[in-house]
């Protein structure tokens, strides 16, 4: 089996038998998938029928707000992979820090390799990545399954050993005091391209100032003094720099660090995309079936991610750690207001859809999730993980007290054989009571990326580049 087509194969325990009667209704614009066990009653993971719509009956119904002269036009892809490596779980450390299976579905994980429900800011910077360009950004979605009886176990991939390796590594990172910095990036206006290098030196110099003082913090909590004030001049030195490379003038308190207990940073509060501290304890694979999600897991064919500017005007680089939130895992208990319409086929982006659409012959499964960009400039997370960061008005701007930040936008594409499309066999992971309900899908990301990189990335955007790492 090519990985492409799935990285194993889970055991069933309902058989599957698929009504051939696909084609003539998928025209139509519907098709029906009749499943039924050996006992002759429905297989309790039977997708609903009405999930699922050819695509090519769709309207287009895709509008963009046409960029104006001051419009930031550029992009910034960052290549992470496709999960090559198998890293799943069903956790959300942003939703439900700290609770194994709080999802109660499986997540697919690009970029940072140690994410998990303990997940914290200092493991998450401790660890590796996948992401090329040396982003340690997370950024996870509920994983895609073939539900049908004939599905083969593909080989794990060759290197997945010693990323397991790499990703125990990070997970030790113990329970110690920590120092905590100020963003610097994401409180410039700006950079002028000629204090480009200049800049992304001295954010770079932050970073590594803040890493050597958290070193010295971890092996003597006692040194807290001794460490603080050399690391608040040595960030005073970088910001005057900044400052005179700019032309901006950079707040002092910005080269005041402070040390703090190592805690998960995530607000645990019952989200709607959580279960609360009652959710069931995980399986001893990961890997394996969770409550009704099964089938075989479908590797992306593609993972485009792609940073983008807003049509009305410049953006401001994102916080480190700033968490993100696409779409609600739980509409049906929330109601309509947080699910986004996420699916159509390659070829056929001018339609968005919230049902499992059918593709014609030469077109493939798409997911495309445009996160929320307009940040209160203060808050790196919220009570309800939306309220710090909502999508622009209508007319692209942000609303008043928030400013633009790069829209991350993720592509999935999946090669799903039509008459899977046809029979409705494909589905999204999800909490039990969603039932598979498209509508309930959704995307997590938390910035991770160096001041330095979120400069660049920020540079390209708003000079209307074209950038990829």
């Amino acid at each position: 089996m090519a990985r492409n087509e799935g990285r194993h194969r889970v055991a069933r325990r309902t058989k599957i038998a698929t009504l051939a009667v696909g084609l003539a209704l998928a025209a139509a614009g519907v098709t029906v998938a009749t499943t039924t066990g050996d006992t002759g009653q429905a297989g309790a993971d039977e997708v609903d029928p009405a999930f699922f719509v050819d695509i090519t009956t769709v309207a287009p119904n895709v509008t963009e707000v046409r960029p104006n002269r001051r419009a930031s036009t550029g992009t910034f892809t960052v290549d992470c992979g496709r999960n090559e490596n198998g890293h799943y779980n069903p956790d959300n450390f942003i939703a439900q820090p700290g609770v194994r299976n709080g999802a109660q579905h499986l997540h697919d994980y690009v970029g940072n390799l140690s994410t998990n429900a303990d997940s914290t800011n200092e493991s998450l910077l401790r660890a590796g990545t996948t992401c090329r360009n040396g982003d340690k950004s997370a950024y996870f979605w509920p994983v895609v399954r073939i539900d049908r009886e004939d599905a083969e176990e593909a080989n794990p991939p060759e290197d997945e050993a010693e990323l397991d390796a790499q990703r125990a590594e990070a997970e030790q990172t113990e329970d110690v005091a920590q120092v905590e910095c100020p963003d610097v990036a994401s409180q410039l206006a700006e950079v002028p391209e000629q204090a480009m290098a200049t800049v992304d030196t001295e954010l770079d110099a932050l970073d590594q100032q803040e890493a050597a003082a958290d070193e010295q913090i971890a092996a003597d909590p006692a040194a807290e003094a001794a460490v603080l004030e050399p690391l608040r001049q040595q960030r005073s030195a970088s910001l005057d720099r900044i400052s005179q490379a700019t032309g901006q003038p950079v707040d002092p308190a910005q080269a005041t660090c402070a040390v703090e207990d190592t805690q998960r940073q995530g607000i645990p509060n019952g989200d709607e995309n959580s279960d609360g501290d009652d959710a069931e304890q995980p399986p001893a694979d990961d890997n394996s079936e969770i409550g009704g999600n099964d089938g075989e897991i479908q590797l992306p064919e593609s993972v485009n991610i792609t940073f983008r500017g807003s049509p009305v005007g410049p953006v401001r680089a994102m916080p480190k750690f700033l968490r993100v939130l696409y779409g609600d895992a739980k509409q049906g208990t929330n109601g309509p207001r947080n699910a986004r319409a996420s699916w159509t086929c390659t070829g056929f982006e001018d339609r968005l859809i919230d049902k499992y659409p059918i593709c014609p012959e030469g077109s493939k499964v798409e997911r495309i999730h445009d996160f929320p960009s307009c940040w209160d400039a203060r808050n790196i997370d919220s009570a309800n993980h939306r309220d710090h960061i909502v999508f622009p008005e209508a007319n692209g701007r942000c609303k008043r007290g928030f400013v633009a930040v790069p829209q991350l936008r993720i592509t999935l594409v999946y090669d799903i054989p039509r008459d899977v499309q046809v029979a409705g066999q494909y589905k999204v992971d999800s909490f039990p009571e969603e039932s598979h309900n498209p509508r309930s899908d959704h995307d997590d990301f938390a910035n991770v990326m160096s001041q330095r990189i979120m400069n660049r990335l920020v540079w390209c955007i708003n000079r209307d580049r074209t950038c990829g790492e």
